[in-house]
C-alpha cells in the first residue's frame, strides 16, 4: 500500500507544510511532523492516533535535537521514506536596511536547516537503499523581486544544494526534487511568517513599490495550497520525480522569462567567455 510510507515534515504548524500533513493523514500515510511546539500541533491537526502521527517539538538550529527527532520517527514507524524540508520564512527588504544577525537567521532556518535534517535522514534512506528528499525553494531562487535579494539567496541555496545532493544520492536509490512555488494562498506575507523591514532610505523605487504590491496581494495570491500538497504526495509516488518542479503559473512564467533572458546573455558574451580559457 502506498499509505504504508511513512514522511518526516519539518515547519508543519502553519502554511503548505500544515496542509500537506492534513492530506497525508486523511489519506492513510503515516506522518512525523516538527514545530516549536508539538502540544500545540496535535491540537492544530486534531488526530491522536500514536499508530500514525507523531508531532514533534524539534529546534532545527539543533543538530541533536534534529538528531533525536529522527530517532523518535525511526522507534515510532521503523522508516522514513519521505523527507520535507519546509520549515523556513520570507524575508523583504533592502539589503542596505538588514540587520546582519538578522541575515544569519534567516540562513540558519531557510539552509542549515535542511542540511542538517538531510545529514541525519541520509544514512537511513541509505540503508534502505530508498528514499525521496523534497526541499521546498521558491521561483524567487532562481527569478527573484525587487526587494527579496537575502530570501531568494536562501533558496538558490536550496536549490544549488538539492541539484548537487540528487546527484551524490542517485546510486542509493534516493531521489532528489526542490519544489519551487510562486504565491499561494498561506501565511507566508503575514508578519509570523514575514521578516519586512520598511526602507526608510530614499530612492529604491523599484524595491518599495514591488513590496508594496506583495503586501496587498496577501490573501490573494492565486495559488491553492490544497492542490500544491496533492502534487507534492503525487511526486512521492512517482518513480521518476522531477529534478525541479516549479508550482503555479507565476513560476512558470518568470522561470521561463528568466531562461530566455539568461539564453540572450550567454550568448551576447560567450566569445569574451570562452576567451578566459588557456589558447592550446
Amino acid at each position: 500500500m502506498k499509505s504504508s510510507k511513512v514522511w518526516y515534515i519539518t515547519g508543519a504548524s502553519q502554511g503548505l507544510g500544515f496542509t500537506l500533513v492534513k492530506k497525508l493523514l486523511d489519506s492513510g500515510y503515516r506522518v512525523a511532523a516538527t514545530s516549536r511546539n508539538a502540544s500545540t500541533l496535535q491540537h492544530a491537526v486534531g488526530l491522536i492516533d500514536k499508530t500514525r502521527f507523531l508531532p514533534l517539538a524539534v529546534d532545527l538550529n539543533n543538530p541533536d535535537c534534529v538528531d533525536e527527532s529522527v530517532q523518535q520517527t525511526l522507534e515510532a514507524f521503523g522508516q522514513i521514506d519521505v523527507v520535507v524540508n519546509n520549515a523556513g520564512y520570507g524575508m523583504a527588504g533592502t539589503i542596505e536596511e538588514i540587520p546582519e544577525q538578522d541575515i544569519k537567521n534567516i540562513f540558519n532556518v531557510n539552509v542549515l536547516a535542511a542540511i542538517d535534517v538531510t545529514k541525519s535522514i541520509l544514512p537511513v534512506m541509505r540503508k534502505q537503499r530508498s528514499g525521496y528528499i523534497i526541499n521546498i525553494g521558491s521561483v524567487a531562487g532562481f527569478a527573484g523581486a525587487p526587494g527579496w535579494s537575502v530570501y531568494s539567496a536562501t533558496k538558490a541555496a536550496i536549490a544549488a544544494f538539492s541539484e548537487v545532493l540528487a546527484l551524490d544520492v542517485k546510486e542509493f536509490g534516493i531521489n532528489v526534487t526542490v519544489v519551487e512555488p510562486s504565491g499561494f494562498r498561506t501565511g507566508f506575507l503575514t508578519k509570523d511568517s514575514l521578516a519586512y523591514i520598511d526602507s526608510k532610505i530614499e530612492g529604491y523605487n523599484a524595491v518599495k513599490s514591488t513590496q508594496e504590491r506583495y503586501l496587498a496581494a496577501n490573501g490573494k495570491q492565486p495559488g491553492d495550497p490544497d492542490k500544491a500538497a496533492e502534487i507534492i504526495i503525487a511526486l512521492a509516488e512517482n518513480p521518476e520525480p522531477p529534478l525541479h518542479m516549479l508550482l503555479g503559473a507565476d513560476a512558470v512564467n518568470r522561470a521561463s522569462q528568466k531562461i530566455v533572458e539568461l539564453s540572450a546573455e550567454l550568448d551576447k558574451w560567450k566569445s569574451i567567455s570562452i576567451g578566459a580559457d588557456f589558447k592550446d
